[in-house]
């Protein structure tokens, strides 16, 4: 008998993986709208639904504290779970924060991460409601579930996505990930000679994109204002590509969209042509820009091309067409889902 093959997690991907060991739970409570499968689980409560979302951040996979402050940590953590929440069309209500903790964290350092926990409460309107501490001998663990409600007629999800409909992005991409570039620069500097003063003038917009995203609850107000409730939406963390083929994989269809219509600033740029790098490069694939991807039908256009920050890059198509990014030049690419993937070895 031949002998079993064993996947390793890195072949397999996040993705993948969450979806194989997920695939044999069925629903048992009637109460469960969606479980597995978007931005955030869906709980019917009768009048409204509940939204329930939850993120788990260690030490050296998803930060680094030599170039991350513990408050600015704190506060990403929370914003980035009501990212999700938001991304559903709803309003963060709840948090819980569990942390893991090794030996060399102080007091005065936990207060510092907690201290970005109590601003990012009290700035979106959610209450810290519980969590748990552990010790840990492998860093700084953190986990963070956020709880929302909403309207069942308002609820968005990944898999609503229609045929013809714009494809919508909030804001502007990739500058999370060059200002992410730009802190690990200057820490292998620092590494090389423990002397050496990082040099991180002019680089305040990317640097802040990173380590103090905020959730575009701004884009949901206007789109309400309009009187557009989007068909699809997914908020912007691994990527551009990577998260606009979520939509496309939970709604059955595939998609067009064109480069020179996103959105990118020109501080990206000019930090993107300092380490030679194609802008649309970190656009399409940096992630952590937790701005929303969002699709509305082609009757909205005048309405959603009104609202300052929205930009039009593209539209549905059928499934069979496949994911296309289409250059100035008029060519059609495969678009490929190369965003941010814990498993895969870095480097």
């Amino acid at each position: 008998m031949a002998a079993r093959k064993i996947r390793t997690i890195e072949e397999m991907g996040e993705f993948g993986l969450i979806d194989h060991l997920t695939s044999g739970f069925s629903t048992l409570q009637e109460s469960t709208k969606l479980g597995v499968g978007d931005d955030a689980a869906v709980i019917d409560h009768g009048a409204y639904y509940q939204v329930i979302t939850t993120d788990l951040l260690l030490e050296g996979i998803h930060f680094d504290l030599v170039y991350t402050p513990l408050k600015h940590l704190g506060y990403k953590a929370v914003v980035v779970n009501l990212s999700d929440i938001y991304a559903m069309n709803g309003a963060p209500r709840q948090v819980t924060i569990s942390v893991g903790i090794s030996d060399k964290f102080s007091v005065e350092a936990l207060e510092e991460l907690y201290e970005g926990v109590r601003l990012a409460c009290e700035r979106y309107r959610v209450d810290m409601v519980g969590g748990d501490t552990s010790a840990s001998v492998t860093g700084l663990i953190i986990s963070v579930t956020a709880i929302g409600t909403l309207r069942k007629e308002e609820l968005t999800l990944r898999s609503g996505a229609k045929l013809h409909n714009l494809i919508c992005v909030s804001g502007d991409l990739g500058a999370a990930f060059m200002g992410l570039k730009i802190l690990e620069r200057e820490k292998q500097l620092h590494a090389a000679d423990p002397g050496f003063q990082p040099e991180l003038k002019g680089y305040d917009y990317v640097l802040e994109r990173f380590l103090k995203p905020e959730p575009r609850v701004d884009i949901l107000l206007a789109l309400k204002e309009s009187g557009i409730i989007p068909k699809a939406m997914i908020d912007v963390s691994d990527g551009l590509s990577s998260d606009l083929l979520h939509i496309c994989k939970a709604s059955r269809c595939g998609c067009q969209i064109y480069d020179d219509r996103i959105p990118i600033a020109d501080e990206t740029r000019k930090v993107a042509g300092e380490f030679q790098m194609e802008p649309l490069v970190p656009a399409l694939h940096g992630g952590e820009d937790y701005e929303l991807i969002f699709t509305v039908p082609l009757s909205d256009f005048d309405r959603v091309s009104a609202i300052p920050g929205v930009h039009v890059v593209g539209n549905i198509t059928e499934e069979k067409a496949g994911a296309r990014l289409v250059t100035g030049e008029g060519r059609a690419i495969p678009l490929q889902a190369q965003g941010w993937n814990a498993f895969t070895r870095q480097g």
